[in-house]
């Protein structure tokens, strides 16, 4: 037997990672067996165990695909907004808004948290670590209040963590974003040095 060259081992972790994505945003982590998802990839279950483990570390390297792409997007709106502190306000509010975005909603703040104990520490500490970077140069730039900028980071992020999910586990989602946004527009300028 033919030993599998780097690019097709990574054509088919992108294959299980693409079709995992898919019918777990579909049907639920829960309601996917592992037959029917190779069976759909057109690939073996030895092959998502070579790569993966198992299903749950499959979930686990899907939600980190999704983490690393809604991190490059909320990068993306602090990059290029006119001020620093419309970027803040404008990945705040987008980290929201993407509670309602399918796979994140069903993968990421449904299944994931009962699958695989809730987020992941890495993932936490980069998001507070992200936020932090940013608090730090508003409040150098004294548009954000004299504190610790890590305990901020750990409480702004807490609040969104905690939004995300409530918005995620509501069937009124669009509602509560409403609400939520309404909040997070109060909390934020709580943080302003010159409200």
């Amino acid at each position: 037997m033919a030993r599998r060259t780097r690019a097709e081992m990574e054509e088919t972790r992108a294959t299980l990672l693409a079709t995992a994505r898919s019918v777990f945003s579909e049907r639920g982590y829960a309601d996917t067996s592992m037959d029917d998802l190779t069976a759909q990839a057109g690939l073996t279950r030895g092959a998502l165990y070579h790569h993966f483990g198992d299903k749950q570390g499959l979930l686990a390297a899907v939600v980190a695909l999704i983490d690393a792409e809604l991190d490059a997007r909320l990068q993306a709106l602090s990059d290029t907004a006119q001020t620093p502190w419309e970027g803040f306000r404008q990945r705040c509010r987008a980290y929201l808004e993407m509670a309602l975005e399918p796979d994140y909603q069903r993968i990421v703040l449904r299944d994931a948290p009962a699958v695989l104990g809730g987020t992941s520490t890495d993932a936490q500490r980069h998001c507070i670590a992200s936020i932090q970077a940013l608090l730090e140069r508003l409040i150098e730039q004294g548009v954000v209040a004299e504190a610790d900028p890590q305990a901020l980071a750990s409480l702004v992020y807490g609040s969104l963590a905690e939004a995300a999910v409530w918005i995620a586990q509501g069937d009124d989602g669009d509602a509560r974003l409403a609400r939520s946004t309404g909040a997070l527009e109060l909390l934020l300028r709580g943080l302003l040095a010159k409200p």
